[in-house]
């Protein structure tokens, strides 16, 4: 049997994905039963990984909460949309779908649950309007901040920064109804496509603007005020890292209308930065500064001059 590669057997951006699905699983099954095929793997490793997924009781394909982000992304903001929704029952049909889509994943999960499954799933849709009026004061933060920016409709299709928010805003709504595990996949779906790390138990106010944002770090306790901005690099944690501490305010408080610029790094549960303060490049912070506080580092620079500097400058890495 002539082999089909399994990138051409499922594509996770297709509309048709459950059916994609539902060949791919069949062609394993056949290559299960196909007295032809012989694996290299030893039998002992094989029985053991058989009995790990037969201790599995939630299962919850990551790829269905992942499909479900993207639709409610394309649902909420029309610049991301692949479908164009002409009326409002439109709409209404294209929510109910999502809806029913979430219902469907939290089932998987119906144990594990502080809730039913329909009553959650209802509890997220509900909260939409408020993730909308928030994200779109990302949107207008970032498009009022950055002189490069020509428009919101372009934050909202090309930005990491408005992406890495909107989708933390919604795994938060789940994190804040104690929904196991969907939190997480959501975050991290968000950090593998745009580089910016933000746990879904951080609070983060209106108008919050990430700058390019490539290694933003954001932990679970932290809290930002509105009107903040910050740029790349920028790591907001913990002190220590000693699981004891799991249940603590760990990661600091930003206050209102604070800038970080590139590269600082802020620690500690205990550890707030003051509204209006501007906190440079570079910094390394673990204490508190009052309101109005201006916190640079001042890196020393040896300049040196010597005859023929080409010499000491052709190397190879």
């Amino acid at each position: 049997m002539a082999r089909i590669p399994v990138a051409e057997k499922l594509n996770l951006n297709s509309p048709e994905k459950r059916t994609a699905q539902k060949v791919l699983f069949s062609y394993l099954k056949q290559l299960a039963t196909n007295p032809v095929v012989t694996i290299s793997m030893d039998n002992h490793f094989i029985r053991k990984l058989f009995e790990e997924h037969q201790k599995l009781h939630n299962q919850m394909p990551g790829s269905a909460a992942c499909h479900f982000l993207e639709g409610i992304m394309q649902l909420l903001f029309p610049p991301l949309s692949e479908q164009r929704l002409d009326t409002t029952e439109a709409v209404a049909v294209y929510a109910e779908g999502l809806q029913i889509e979430l219902q469907q994943i939290l089932m998987n999960l119906e144990k594990v649950l502080p809730a039913p499954a329909k009553q959650l799933s209802e509890e997220i849709m509900q909260q939409l309007p408020t993730v909308y009026h928030l994200c779109m004061t990302d949107a207008v933060a970032i498009a009022d901040g950055d002189p490069a920016a020509q428009s919101i409709t372009e934050v909202i299709r090309s930005y990491p920064g408005f992406r890495a928010v909107a989708a933390h805003r919604l795994a938060h709504e789940f994190y804040r109804l104690h929904i196991p595990f969907l939190p997480r996949i959501l975050s991290e779906y968000a950090h593998a496509k745009t580089g910016i790390d933000i746990h879904p138990g951080a609070k983060i106010g209106s108008h919050f603007c990430i700058d390019h944002g490539t290694g933003v770090v954001i932990g679970e306790t932290t809290i930002i005020g509105n009107h903040v901005k910050v740029y790349q690099g920028v790591t907001l944690g913990a002190l220590s890292v000693d699981k004891a501490m799991a249940n603590i305010k760990r990661h600091p408080t930003i206050e209102d209308y604070v800038i970080i610029y590139s590269g600082a790094t802020i620690l500690g549960g205990n550890t707030v930065v003051g509204a209006y303060s501007i906190v440079g490049g570079n910094v390394w912070l673990t204490e508190s500064v009052p309101p109005y506080s201006r916190i640079y580092h001042r890196p020393q620079i040896k300049v040196s001059q010597v005859s023929e500097p080409a010499g000491i400058l052709n190397y190879s890495i």
